[in-house]
């Protein structure tokens, strides 16, 4: 028989071998030639709400999770998780936009002091505006929230400073931006704190060709820096839980979860071996799964579904390690674990201020 391109491919590449005659759980679209994580390497994280879910899993899986900006003493447990110390490697909460991870590394080395410094809430309060739900209670002054972004800053400049592996996880493509420096906002102002001003505030839906530069300047900005670096890209497939844009959330979900997994795809497409793809998103998504990764709301991916995507992350980057032990909480219902608990989604903010 006459040979084609496609004779000589391993199974993987073909869908009836890797996908049709796999059961769903054991399907695993691993990317190969990925450089490994150590159990000492300092792994940080940043991104949408389910970046939450992988550094927990993380922990759980005895990596070292890096944090440097950790909860002052005397805080109990409940107040530091509430207060976001320690969900990310530093208080930035979650980054929602591209844009805003090539602002905040230019916020944290000088490069970048937006227009913006503050928003005031309903009850007096104060937020810092580029992450207003990292103090429940608000902050008493202006002076206040200036002071601790200055903290806060030093700690994301160690941050990009000192990390060895750095897990992006890519969430939306819809946001808002200060219309005088284009500075990238992870929530509309008025859901938060501040109000919505459209003078001077605009709504942005962006394309691949955006996502795809900001992605190549977070990647210059950081090996400038730290040029050991190893970068894993991931993106969520946690849907949009709102769309400001005149049509169906379901086709705003479609097309942002399409151009940031292409602008990903794009980027790792250049073969540094310091960066991969990682396949999150195809993993919870895929067909093959039949919905059973995402709970009731269709939304929350449920812990079957982050316990597939650590084995598959496991035996990519620490192919000697034991598999995690994600057991659910004391006391909590199957359903509740599944659901969105301990997890800090700064988007949910929306809902509860249309509610």
């Amino acid at each position: 028989m006459a040979s084609n391109p496609y004779s000589d491919l391993p199974a993987e590449q073909f869908w009836r071998k890797a996908v049709a005659n796999v059961a769903p759980f054991a399907v695993d679209p691993r990317p190969h030639g990925a450089f490994t994580i150590a159990r000492t390497d300092r792994v940080a994280t940043a991104g949408s709400c389910f970046a939450q879910r992988v550094a927990q899993a993380l922990r759980s899986a005895g990596f070292n999770f890096h944090v440097t900006e950790a909860a002052p003493g005397g805080l109990s447990p409940a107040e530091a998780e509430a207060r976001q110390f320690g969900t990310y490697t530093a208080r930035y909460g979650n980054l929602y936009l591209t844009r805003q991870f090539t602002q905040l590394f230019d916020r944290a080395f000088g490069r970048f002091e937006p227009e913006l410094t503050v928003w005031e809430r309903p009850d007096g309060r104060y937020v810092d505006p580029f992450r207003p739900t990292i103090e429940p209670g608000g902050f008493d002054s202006p002076a206040a929230v200036s002071a601790s972004r200055e903290a806060h800053l030093a700690e994301v400049r160690r941050m990009f400073e000192t990390l060895d592996v750095f897990v992006v996880t890519l969430g939306l493509t819809e946001g808002f931006r200060y219309r005088a420096d284009g500075a990238a906002l992870p929530l509309a102002p008025g859901v938060a704190g501040g109000s919505f001003d459209p003078d001077l505030y605009e709504f942005v839906n962006v394309g691949a060709a955006e996502v795809t530069a900001d992605l190549r300047g977070l990647l210059d900005r950081l090996w400038s820096v730290n040029p050991a670096a190893r970068v894993i890209l991931t993106v969520s497939p946690v849907p949009l839980i709102a769309t400001y844009l005149p049509q169906h959330v379901m086709i705003s979900n479609t097309y942002s979860k399409a151009v940031l997994r292409a602008a990903a795809g794009e980027v790792c497409a250049a073969g540094d071996p310091r960066l991969v793809y990682f396949p999150s998103f195809d993993l919870i998504t895929s067909n093959v799964n039949a919905g059973r990764y995402y709970a009731e709301d269709q939304r929350s991916v449920t812990d079957a579904g982050v316990r597939h995507v650590m084995r598959c992350f496991l035996a990519t980057f620490a192919p000697d390690s034991a598999r995690p032990a994600l057991a659910s909480p004391a006391g909590a219902s199957a359903a509740e674990f599944e659901g969105t608990a301990g997890v800090i989604c700064d988007e949910e903010q929306i809902e509860r201020s249309v509610a």
